[in-house]
């Protein structure tokens, strides 16, 4: 019985040991796969933007592709794209516009947006009170000239 117990013993530490070996390692890993990853996933960075103004059904809908190495798609594709890695991707991180003021006048706008960014699935809806109210929570990023 006390050799069942020492090999036992053994056995989780050695396991214990593989453990943190491993865990060790997997931290250079991804911090190298990440760097490989960032460097090159500009060129996988996209998103399909469409912004409808009025009834979602019956509405102006217009849309163009917005790439972001290098950046194109509409005019101020530069500013949304730069915008767009300051949020990681995530358009909902976009800084808010405080100093705009807006009116309360009832004019809905529905952006959306898919594509991918950084190897990441972008699927984003959301309707805004007004275009103004779009343009102060999505930066550029939607601001596709007529």
């Amino acid at each position: 019985m006390t050799h069942f117990g020492k090999t036992t013993a053994r056995l989780r530490r050695g396991t214990m040991a593989a453990a943190l070996l491993l865990a060790a390692a997997l931290p250079a890993q991804a911090a190298q796969g990440a760097r490989t990853s960032h460097r090159h996933g500009d060129e996988n960075d996209w998103l399909y933007v469409t912004v409808t103004h009025g009834d979602t059904r019956s509405g102006d809908t217009r849309g163009t592709l917005l790439r972001c190495d290098p950046p194109q798609g509409h005019s101020h594709a530069t500013l949304a794209c730069d915008q767009l890695r300051s949020a990681r991707g995530d358009i909902r991180f976009i800084p808010h516009k405080d100093d705009v003021l807006c009116s309360m006048i009832y004019a809905p706008v529905t952006v959306q947006a898919r594509g991918q960014w950084q190897g990441r699935a972008i699927d984003y809806t959301e309707t805004f009170a007004n275009q103004c109210v779009m343009e102060a929570r999505t930066g550029d990023v939607f601001a596709l000239d007529a």
